[in-house]
């Protein structure tokens, strides 16, 4: 790799042939045959491919994948065959709108480029970027990225109308919108070489010199140089006088295009083999300037490339015109005026002008549009300051006139907030105390159904003694010792009974007052387990003592690692209680429905997770409505019907575990059951 620039002051690396200089004819025959035969083998390759291609269609069944596809097969015959491109983009839009695929038809309108633009119809080149770009500017993930490639070609399509300013304007938003999206910049390394066309036929050198170098540099080495970017290269050294550098580079780009084997198509080397006539003829080569037109010229009418048509047939005709043959003068002449009216013709020109001036005042629209949307929106603004400054002056006035009125009526009103205030937390604390008494309604229901046992043995028990005291003194006086030996023994062991069920039952009272008396708030250690299963067995003693046909399965699963944990007995007691209360209250009342092989179930489990103690209450009841999950820790909210319930219970115990630091969560699933699950750290 050698500097070809070395005249400009840059340094681009280059494949320079030597032999090109010392011996042109030989190297460019063994060019050619190279050219030959690469074009053999990628076309061999081409067939394949597009065969893989359309046989991918055929067993796709997504339409969004066939739009992908199809899209590679366009590009495949966009340059060699415009009209199956042509129909293809046409299948692509059916499928995008069946599809609702807004950015296959983006690359629809994006690849009719290639077909158009071939074949020189400039309007509908620009017609069909027009449509990208409105579609680019409104894709949502895309869009930088899309109206970077868009305007690229915007500005390929003026650069051959001329339009060179325009083609500048539009190079440089491609730029912006390209850095914007965040993609490597050698993607529209085209659009700098292209651009530095414009600069030249500007008579820019300067800036038409530093936008090839910045093009060449940034896609030199990646698939998006292709010959067209090395061609452009050497027409930049023929508008700087370096006609032998620029015939080196024209082979050079003959040779990019047989090794990269670009889209499979000619329509670049058709632009290498012209410009290669035009500067033989420049050099007075004659005789090499007709040899590469005419393949130059052959390679347009083959495939339809009206543009490089006319260029080859008016590049013939000086040619022949400098050898004074003027048969052939007038042959290439009618040639280029046929190919330069297809092409240049004065309805098409018009019908570009159109459609540029349309979308420009499109465009002109829009910016008036916005204009107008933002003259309307500082009117507002200016109107709601004015009514904002009128507003506060009035107020100012109004409170200035009557200041003491004001303040009187304000002091009553904070009178009236502050009683209102203390009647709400009167309320407040009447409604938490009667839950709290409701709480130990249900616990003192089930304790004296607990209690009644113990008390009916030791009456039973009294009343067996007293009859039993009665038969000794008989015994005693008829003088049976041995009977009296008896009746005291009997009368001994009733008295352990009385004093086993006397201390039962004061065991259960004071159980009772210490529930009931109020939390001292000290966290003492408690065996989680044993606390658990004493409040679900009161709480279902309470529920049995008012529904003496309920029953329910208990089921208990707890975990021996736990040992003794730091909390506050009363308060956890509450809350295991009043989870309990609800877990009987829905599975009693998913057992009214009558469900058959319905059995009420409440299982409680407690289980060690790494430093915290996690306790369940299962049922198997009624569930909770997806819709309220999220509020039934919220203070008021009840499911139970009107007079059931206080809607305190689970605010309380959200309260009381937020204290012990732990978590309470709810899961359920409507008419299947409920799950609360409370995790407290051990570490509290």
């Amino acid at each position: 790799m050698q500097n070809k620039l070395q005249g400009w002051g840059y340094t681009i690396p280059r494949n320079i042939n030597k032999a090109i200089k010392n011996s042109l004819g030989r190297i460019l025959f063994a060019i050619l045959t190279l050219v030959l035969f690469l074009n053999l083998q990628a076309q061999t390759e081409r067939t394949l491919r597009l065969d893989s291609l359309k046989k991918k269609i055929s067993t796709t069944f997504s339409d969004t994948a066939k739009v992908l596809i199809m899209v590679e097969l366009e590009k495949s015959y966009g340059y060699s065959q415009p009209d199956s491109a042509i129909s293809y983009v046409r299948q692509i839009f059916e499928l995008s709108q069946r599809a609702n695929y807004t950015y296959g038809k983006f690359l629809g309108y994006q690849n009719l480029f290639d077909a158009y633009n071939t074949v020189g119809d400039y309007p509908k080149v620009l017609e069909s970027q027009l449509n990208a770009l409105r579609i680019a500017e409104q894709l949502p993930n895309r869009r930088q990225q899309s109206l970077a490639v868009v305007h690229m070609f915007l500005g390929f399509i003026y650069r051959e109308m001329a339009f060179y300013r325009d083609n500048i304007d539009h190079h440089l938003k491609a730029v912006q919108f390209q850095k914007e999206s965040g993609r490597p910049m050698s993607e529209i390394t085209s659009s700098y070489t292209n651009t530095s066309l414009s600069y030249l036929a500007l008579k820019k050198f300067d800036s038409a010199l530093s936008c090839v170098k910045e093009g060449y540099e940034l896609g030199v080495n990646t698939e998006y140089f292709r010959t067209i970017n090395m061609s452009i290269l050497g027409t930049i050294e023929e508008g700087v006088g370096k006609n032998r550098e620029a015939l080196v580079t024209y082979h050079e780009a003959i040779d990019l295009h047989s090794r990269r084997n670009e889209q499979d198509n000619n329509y670049y080397l058709n632009r290498v083999y012209n410009n290669l006539a035009a500067l033989h003829l420049k050099m007075g080569n004659l005789d090499s300037s007709i040899y590469y037109g005419n393949i130059g010229l052959t390679l347009s009418q083959r495939n339809h490339y009206r543009p490089y048509e006319r260029d080859a047939a008016k590049i013939l005709s000086q040619v022949y015109d400098a050898k004074h043959q003027q048969d052939s003068v007038v042959k290439y002449f009618k040639i280029m005026i046929t190919a330069n009216d297809s092409v240049y013709s004065q309805s098409r020109f018009r019908q570009f002008q159109n459609i540029g001036n349309s979308e420009e005042q499109r465009q002109q629209e829009l910016r008036n549009a916005e204009e107008k949307y933002r003259d309307q929106m500082r009117f507002y603004v200016l109107l709601t300051a004015l009514g904002v400054f009128l507003l506060i002056a009035s107020l100012l006035y109004r409170n200035n006139r009557q200041k003491q009125k004001a303040n009187i009526l304000l002091h009553d009103q904070k009178q009236e907030i502050e009683r209102t205030l203390a009647n709400l937390k009167i309320a407040q604390d009447q409604l938490i105390r009667a839950e709290k008494m409701a709480s130990l309604g249900e616990l003192t229901a089930g304790i004296a159904h607990e209690i009644q046992n113990p008390l009916n043995f030791v009456n039973n028990f009294s009343e067996v003694n007293t009859e039993l005291l009665q038969e000794m003194k008989s015994e005693m006086d008829a003088g049976n010792m041995q009977q009296v030996k008896v009746i005291a023994s009997d009368l001994a062991l009733n008295t352990e009974k009385i004093t086993h069920h006397g201390k039962r039952a004061d065991a259960i009272v004071k159980g009772m007052l210490q529930h009931s008396r109020k939390s001292t708030g000290l966290k003492e250690p408690t065996d989680i387990n044993a606390l658990a299963d004493e409040y679900l067995r009161l709480s279902y003693q309470g529920l049995k003592a008012t529904n003496k046909s309920f029953n329910a399965a208990l089921e208990t699963s707890f975990a021996g690692n736990i040992g003794k944990i730091n909390i506050v007995p009363q308060d956890i007691g509450r809350v295991l209680l009043n989870l309990y209360n609800n877990a009987f209250y829905a599975v009693g009342e998913k057992e009214k429905q009558g469900i058959l092989g319905y059995k009420p179930e409440v299982a409680v489990s407690t289980k060690k997770i790494n430093d915290t103690i996690e306790i369940c209450v299962k049922d198997n009841g009624m569930g909770i409505p997806e819709k309220v999950l999220d509020k039934i820790f919220q203070p008021f909210f009840t499911t139970k019907p009107t007079g059931q319930g206080t809607g305190l219970g689970l605010s309380l115990s959200y309260d009381i575990i937020k204290a012990h630091g732990g978590e309470i969560k709810v899961e359920s699933e409507e008419g299947e059951g409920t799950q609360f699950i409370i995790q407290i750290p051990l570490l509290t």
